[in-house]
């Protein structure tokens, strides 16, 4: 049971490894639209696909008698709230591989959409649907979310329905690593928003946004970047925070209530009487965790959620410029980060939305940082030396943000040129 405070940071404890057996995992969502209707799926189109699926090997998760997603290996495919799917991968040992799976997913996943009719949109926020045109499907938690979200956010629906995300999950071997790593990943959220920006257009219009998911976060529930993620957030800091932090869900045998109007705190104190005041087990904290909506969070390991959903030829180049950093080049990283006042970064991070590489920092545009940031990668994963068969470092995933920073454009840049041209839908979805 999870009865103290001291039982948190065990936890979390418990997510140190060595270095030589760090992990990369990658999770990354996905709009499916009817090729006829260009209208989203729906949940018996999804059961279709999800049929389909098995003959490539995947098993299905059961809630109830409602199939809500696939398993193959270490590997699983889930559903968001508007029958967005995401590929949560296993859990690799370099971006070659991490690379390799998503390519054999997202091959997968093109064989069942054809047959299907259905096409693929790999963007931030959804380009074409109003929220109330988006349908849902039978998933049990989503129900609470839906009625509770709007009260703490006012774009949280539009978060749940609307927004799709690319998540890096990264290990530690200390507790001082773990400082240092949670420390740069939230400095460079502001960065992280400007160079993977990809959700300009919304309703077939151009937003105004570079990635108009990033501001749907912004007022979302439970998310944010708090302040005190840059006062050297250590292990014992973030149970405090996870503790006080407000239930969304409590998960009590096969049912879903809300908790609204209790915190951890109350859990780990037997004060919930709607489920005769059990104590939580480590279950139930990996839940609540999971449902800390903050731009970068710890759970046995760290996740990065500020990039957009992007296409296939960046969807390797995120987690390439983050592994780069985080375990190839991180002195090197803290270093450059140490200088930057917290209150800039997050004023940086409230305007990079809107404003992109364009974005002021310390006296320089996100730009700038951005390309220095690449540099202090590329020289991480070449330090790191893992060659694929074909004798590549990793450093090649960096190519696309090469691209990118050569050019001072984004994804974004792209989406609102090639549509703007034309206003053609068939210029949103993936070719």
């Amino acid at each position: 049971m999870i009865t103290h405070k001291e039982h948190i940071i065990k936890y979390f404890e418990s997510g140190i490894k060595d270095v030589k057996n760090f992990k990369i995992g990658i999770e990354h969502e996905k709009f499916l639209f009817d090729e006829k209707t260009n209208k989203r799926v729906d949940y018996p189109t999804v059961l279709k696909m999800f049929s389909l699926l098995s003959e490539f090997g995947w098993k299905p998760i059961m809630e109830k008698e409602n199939i809500i997603g696939l398993q193959k290996q270490g590997k699983s495919i889930t559903l968001e709230p508007g029958n967005q799917i995401e590929l949560s991968g296993d859990k690799l040992n370099n971006i070659h591989e991490a690379c390799a799976e998503s390519h054999d997913y997202l091959f997968e996943l093109q064989q069942v959409t054809k047959k299907l009719n259905l096409k693929i949109v790999s963007a931030g926020f959804d380009p074409i649907s109003t929220l109330s045109e988006v349908p849902n499907n039978p998933k049990q938690r989503y129900q609470v979310m839906t009625k509770d979200m709007p009260n703490g956010g006012s774009l949280s629906l539009d978060m749940m329905y609307r927004t799709c995300g690319t998540q890096l999950n990264l290990d530690y071997d200390s507790e001082k690593d773990f400082i240092k790593k949670f420390k740069i990943v939230n400095s460079i959220v502001p960065i992280s928003i400007a160079l993977f920006a990809n959700s300009s257009i919304i309703e077939k219009k151009n937003s105004g946004f570079s990635s108009y998911r990033s501001k749907v976060w912004q007022e979302t529930s439970r998310g944010g970047l708090p302040e005190v993620f840059f006062d050297n957030m250590d292990f014992e800091k973030y149970a405090d925070f996870s503790i006080n932090f407000p239930l969304l869900f409590i998960q009590n045998e096969k049912e879903y209530l809300s908790g609204s109007n209790y915190s951890f705190s109350d859990f780990m104190n037997g004060k919930i009487s709607e489920i005769n005041n059990r104590l939580p087990t480590e279950d139930d904290l990996t839940t609540h965790l999971s449902t800390i909506f903050t731009e970068n969070r710890l759970k046995k390991y760290i996740e990065l959620r500020s990039m957009d959903t992007c296409g296939w030829d960046c969807l390797c180049s995120g987690p390439a410029f983050n592994t780069g950093i985080l375990y190839g080049n991180l002195d090197e990283a803290y270093e450059l980060i140490s200088k930057w006042d917290k209150n800039k970064i997050i004023n940086a991070y409230l305007e990079a939305p809107k404003k992109g590489f364009n974005t002021e920092l310390m006296g320089k545009d996100l730009l700038h940082w951005s390309s220095l940031l690449l540099g202090i990668s590329r020289k991480g994963l070449l330090n790191r030396d893992i060659l694929s068969k074909s004798n590549d470092n990793e450093a090649k995933f960096l190519n696309h943000l090469d691209k990118l920073i050569d050019n001072k454009t984004t994804n974004a840049d792209h989406m609102i040129d090639k549509f703007s041209k034309n206003e053609n839908l068939n210029d949103l979805y993936d070719k």
